[in-house]
């Protein structure tokens, strides 16, 4: 089950939002997963839902009075006091008997649940992990994958000599952060590297400077390598008509296939499949437009 302990997230916004403990810093409670669909992890005064955190503003804590105890009582995984408010003692003393972490920030009630928020929702998303190489293609985030020893990290380099960037190589952690939106990461031991067969690894970083590499990308097209079937027959169609994708977790990431063959400029198709579709995002469609003037050509000569 995923969950984020109070104290990791004391410490991961403790900069952002001026944190400091109150009371309880001893607290075990973590906000879990489970809570997403169910409720909002995180806002105003809420005396029904357990699990969440309870931000308190300037209003709340004028009338928070004798709703301490029942606050507290509900089990909320942390309560913060926000707006610069000094925690009424009331809060203080009801949160050291319940052991819940009382936290309190300077900032407005409304910024401190917009960070939050955001922060919950990566920390909590929904992950798995695909074997791949993971660009930067044009803006565009491009997994390219193909079984082993197709190519894949050479054709990432030959992206990144052509000024695109690297996010990661060989393990790719994804993310579902929103509806319909998948981000991806590099593990932190793998960061900044690349592995070519011949070279071993090297450091994109300090090679090709800080503009190679990426933290992080939305995933929006996957490129996969395809090695010639026996026989030498291409293995995928010339002029594919329906469009391919791949499902990660519950969302769908269209796909194009390349064949590798000796001679093809893998980094041009690359390049070009992400110009496409870019264009299809746009509302154009390459193949359409054409069979529509074939179409045009046919009914006109009869």
């Amino acid at each position: 089950m995923l969950q984020v302990d109070i104290a990791r997230l004391h410490d991961d916004n403790r900069e952002a939002l001026s944190l400091a403990w109150v009371a309880g810093r001893g607290a075990t409670a973590a906000v879990r997963g489970e809570a997403v669909t169910s409720a909002s992890l995180i806002g105003h005064l809420n005396l029904t839902h357990p699990n969440s955190i309870q931000v308190i503003g300037a209003h709340e804590a004028g009338t928070i009075g004798g709703l301490a105890e029942r606050l507290f009582a509900q089990a909320p995984a942390a309560v913060v006091v926000a707006d610069g408010v000094t925690p009424p003692q009331a809060l203080v003393d009801a949160a050291t008997r319940s052991g819940v972490a009382l936290l309190s920030s300077p900032q407005a009630a409304a910024r401190v649940i917009e960070k939050l928020a955001r922060y919950l929702a990566k920390a909590l998303a929904e992950r798995t992990e695909r074997h791949g190489v993971f660009m930067d293609v044009l803006g565009l985030g491009v997994l390219i994958t193909g079984e082993s020893g197709v190519g894949k990290s050479e054709l990432g380099l030959e992206l990144i000599s052509r000024g695109h960037g690297l996010v990661a190589d060989d393990v790719v952690e994804i993310s579902c952060i929103a509806a319909n939106t998948l981000e991806g990461r590099c593990p932190p031991m793998l960061k900044d590297f690349l592995e070519v067969r011949g070279l071993g690894l090297l450091n994109i970083r300090t090679i090709f400077g800080e503009t190679a590499v990426r933290p992080k990308m939305k995933l929006k097209l996957i490129a996969q390598l395809e090695k010639p079937q026996p026989g030498g027959r291409d293995p995928v169609e010339r002029l594919p008509l329906a469009d391919m994708a791949e499902d990660i977790l519950g969302v769908t990431v269209r796909k194009v296939v390349i064949p590798v063959a000796a001679g093809r400029n893998l980094a041009v198709l690359v390049e070009a499949a992400v110009r496409n579709h870019i264009l299809r995002l746009r509302g154009v469609n390459s193949t359409a437009d054409f069979m529509a003037r074939q179409k045009r050509e046919l009914e006109g000569g009869e």
